[in-house]
């Protein structure tokens, strides 16, 4: 038996038949049962175990429709539109579904209706139901009014004047109902009937493309799961083909026997639809998590789906068409060390608005911002074989550091030139040759107090090694505080 606390109350959460038999309900009192039979164990609930378990469930209950949502505690919603004739209709799927549930150790409840209200009805008043369409008002006439799927309050008021089942709220008049106990009495009771449209939101997004493969004996090696992949993917190639778009995203679910579920996805800096590729990446994701992969007593169920499409754009390539090549071959790369070591091990710098070099560049998952269309042949060119630029850029280091270090500059040339030597991290580095400045003012749209100016200069020490300082702050600003100066760079 299982408690909890309810309005500073301990009470029965949950018992099963051989406490049942004893007389004992949920909801009832701790005390109470005690009182009853002093020799019962219990144990306290635990709410968030229970939520996992019941989402376990629903990941295991994919195998029948990706539309699976939760209901409360203890119930699941399932829309099995037009995926009964998958499994040889209506009557064989539940079958499936509670044999397998059963031999997982759970009892359970089932229900099939073409209202959700009236599935639930049958599955909690009537143990194990199908409900043909039309007969929504037969099932729910002798039915209590929790069928309804009301409030405790709305069914005491019904209650107490003497509307204790389904069928009785059907007869009565609309209005008065409407009236004296409010809309949801009535908005239930539509859904159930099907007057009203009731839908359920899945826990899940929905793939756009999947195609699966039911095993009749179990797989456990992942040789068999990576071979089993590049068949699916065979199988996708040509969804994607009609309807001219490549993958960006997919995922693997992995049904074990025994309801335990395993799912792995990659991502494509491209759009993807060459099954042996597909089958590349889920080859380094496997050896990524091999670690964690347990296969148990085997999968039963393998789904390959297209979580994320876009469109692929076929290009006409010559012979000597060296660079699209090696974009490509580049791009696979990149995906494969992140389907192995995930997705930040491989980061593209993207520009940002920003005149700070520490702000001007983000860095973003490969992935991220890949454009989609082929670059057009005069541009593609122009990377190629870039135009000299008429004015000479600042030159800027390579290397920043994560953030600029404060440098102690005991003196120098003039105020506002460079420093004649500077002390980082305990070393003293005399400067033989400097050049600049070049200013760069913060942006005056990030805050009302604007940080102080930044004047950066190149520098060499002694020894040859170049540096990127700045000095923040102006000295002739009388109301600001006195410059300092920061090193942010090292030219290699």
């Amino acid at each position: 038996m299982v408690s909890r606390q309810e309005a500073n109350a301990r009470r029965v959460a949950a018992l099963d038949e051989k406490a049942e038999a004893l007389g004992l309900k949920r909801g009832m009192g701790m005390a109470d049962a005690r009182a009853m039979h002093p020799g019962i164990d219990f144990v306290e609930a635990d709410a968030a175990a229970d939520r996992r378990l019941l989402e376990g469930l629903a990941d295991w209950c994919d195998r029948y429709t990706p539309l699976v949502a939760l209901d409360g505690e203890d119930g699941l919603f399932l829309d099995i539109t037009g995926c009964a004739a998958l499994f040889g209709g209506e009557r064989a799927m539940l079958d499936d579904m509670l044999a397998r549930f059963f031999h997982q150790g759970f009892d359970v409840r089932a229900g099939i209706a073409s209202t959700a209200g009236a599935a639930w009805a049958a599955a909690r008043f009537c143990g194990e139901r199908l409900v043909e369409r039309g007969e929504e008002e037969a099932l729910l006439s002798p039915l209590p009014l929790a069928a309804l799927r009301i409030g405790a309050d709305v069914r005491g008021s019904l209650e107490s004047v003497g509307l204790r089942t389904a069928g009785a709220v059907m007869s009565a008049p609309r209005a008065p109902l409407t009236r004296r106990f409010g809309r949801e009495l009535l908005m239930r009771l539509d859904q159930a009937l099907g007057r009203l449209e009731e839908s359920i939101s899945p826990r899940l997004p929905v793939p756009s493309l999947s195609v699966e493969r039911q095993l009749a004996e179990p797989i456990v090696l992942t040789d068999d799961v990576e071979a089993l992949t590049g068949m699916l993917a065979a199988t996708l190639k040509r969804d994607l083909e009609r309807r001219g778009e490549g993958a960006r995203r997919l995922a693997l679910a992995l049904f074990r026997v025994d309801g335990v579920v395993s799912r792995i996805a990659v991502a494509t800096s491209r759009p993807l639809r060459e099954p042996e590729l597909i089958r590349r990446l889920f080859h380094e994701r496997l050896v990524a998590v091999e670690q964690d992969f347990d296969a148990g007593y085997g999968f039963d169920l393998v789904r390959l789906s297209v979580l994320s499409a876009a469109p692929f754009h076929i290009r006409q390539n010559d012979l000597a068409d060296k660079a699209d090549r090696d974009e490509d071959d580049l791009a696979l790369f990149t995906d494969r060390v992140r389907a192995r070591l995930g997705e930040g091990a491989v980061l593209r710098p993207l520009a940002v608005e920003s005149h700070l070099p520490e702000r001007a560049i983000a860095l973003r998952p490969s992935a991220d911002g890949v454009a989609q269309k082929p670059l057009p042949a005069e541009r593609r060119d122009r990377i190629r074989n870039p135009r000299p630029v008429p004015h000479r850029l600042p030159e800027r280091p390579i290397r920043l550091l994560r953030q600029p270090e404060p440098v102690d500059v005991p003196a120098s040339e003039i105020p506002e030139g460079p420093p004649l030597q500077f002390r980082w991290r305990r070393a003293l580095h005399r400067v033989a040759r400097a050049e600049g400045p070049e200013r760069i003012a913060p942006e005056w749209w990030r805050s009302a107090e604007a940080e102080p100016t930044r004047d950066y200069y190149r520098v060499e020490d002694v020894e040859g090694r170049r540096y990127w300082l700045y000095r923040q702050g102006l000295y002739d600003e009388a109301d600001q505080p006195s410059p300092r100066w920061f090193l942010h760079g090292i030219f290699p």
